[in-house]
């Protein structure tokens, strides 16, 4: 506390109380090592304080620094380019990216400079203060034990509404697995953005997500989801031996929010200066660019370099990614979906079908299959099939 106050003083009165104290040491007032705890210093540094004072009285205690330009201070002409830089092709990039992008100009200052620099000439606005304390959550050890899923509804691109843009994040490396931009999240999305990481890395441990109405079904705010009634997400990863777990607040979801914090901070500003504007392009650059450049940045490797991610085979990812309803066939051999009637053929080698329950998968392309227990009976192509339908997201 008395070193606080003291650094509140003036250089004059200052030097004005340290002299005093000194004074008062000297004529054995008080003992050294009281002075210095007077002043808040260490004994170390009392001594030296004593030796400057018999030599140059209270003269010697004043900072040698003072007026003096820092041997490794940044050229003022440096700083204004690096102003003028950011004002003309880096509005909205967060101080940590834009010094990234500084190498590519020449630049060669610390990031702490940078910020610094920007928050005093208005650049940027300092970020609000730190929340509560909570637990960080350790990751998983190895790769395909735990996949987060999330979608964050943001103003991405272009100068028009907000887009959706999903992720499936590996846990154990940070590494997004497959990201895509779309217009609302839904059933259909979620799946379709599924088939990519069963194509390209297998089957894995436990899905985490929220609780969306696509997830889980949940009849009371206030209370727990009803894991009894299956939402066809849930259908899919039981197929597919996946554990599907629900966070029940943001905060459960620490790391996946901070990733969406990093992309909102960066990614609507690469695209805005590519000026992309259609999500053709959106995600084609994120593909192409922007996720190879956050997995070189931000990944990291995993605790153990086995994988539980278990390859699937194409044929049987197309018969598992669909959306599953039970119908009773009529007594004509007819099946209603939504509007869309039916009609089954004689079948071969089985009992006729009517009051028989049946299964309908319809695979994201809007192929139709009728399934008795684990025989398929038949396939229908309907036209005018549309998937985004709410209907198709009930059971």
């Amino acid at each position: 506390m008395r070193a606080q106050r003291l650094g509140l003083l003036s250089s004059c009165e200052r030097r004005m109380k340290v002299s005093e104290v000194i004074e008062k040491a000297i004529s054995k007032e008080i003992r050294w090592i009281d002075a210095a705890r007077i002043l808040g210093i260490s004994d170390r540094q009392m001594r030296r304080w004593r030796l400057r004072y018999e030599a140059s009285d209270a003269a010697g205690l004043a900072d040698a620094r003072r007026g003096k330009q820092p041997t490794n201070r940044i050229p003022t002409e440096t700083a204004a380019k690096v102003v003028r830089l950011y004002k003309a092709s880096y509005q909205g990039f967060n101080a940590r990216h834009f010094h990234e992008q500084l190498a590519e100009h020449g630049i060669s200052v610390s990031y702490t400079w940078t910020k610094r620099m920007l928050l005093e000439t208005g650049c940027i606005a300092r970020g609000p203060k730190k929340k509560v304390y909570r637990r960080r959550r350790e990751r998983e050890p190895m790769k395909g034990m735990l996949v987060h899923l999330d979608g964050s509804k943001h103003r991405w691109f272009g100068d028009g509404g907000m887009q959706d843009l999903l992720a499936y994040v590996d846990d154990a490396t940070g590494d997004i697995l497959a990201a895509r931009f779309v217009p609302e999240e839904s059933t259909r999305t979620v799946l379709e953005l599924l088939g990519e990481v069963l194509r390209d890395h297998g089957t894995f441990g436990r899905l985490y997500t929220d609780r969306a109405s696509h997830f889980v079904v949940t009849s009371k705010a206030a209370e727990g989801p009803d894991r009894t009634k299956k939402t066809q997400v849930e259908r899919v990863c039981d197929d597919l031996g996946i554990e599907l777990v629900c966070a029940f607040s943001p905060q459960a979801r620490g790391r996946s929010e901070r990733l969406w914090r990093t992309l909102q901070g960066r990614l609507p500003q690469e695209l805005a200066r590519a000026k992309v504007t259609t999500y053709e392009a959106a995600n084609a650059y994120l593909e192409t660019r922007f996720i190879p450049a956050f997995r070189k940045r931000f990944a990291v490797a995993a605790q153990l370099t086995e994988t539980a991610f278990m390859p699937i085979a194409k044929r049987e990812i197309e018969r598992v990614l669909a959306l599953r309803f039970e119908r009773v066939v009529a007594a004509d051999h007819t099946l209603r979906l939504h509007n869309h009637v039916l009609q089954l053929e004689k079948p071969k080698g089985l009992c006729p079908l009517q009051k028989r329950r049946v299964e309908l998968r319809v695979s994201l392309d809007g192929r139709i299959a009728v399934y008795l227990g684990s025989r398929l009976i038949q396939t229908f192509h309907p036209k005018n099939l549309d998937l985004d339908n709410p209907a198709f997201e009930a059971a």
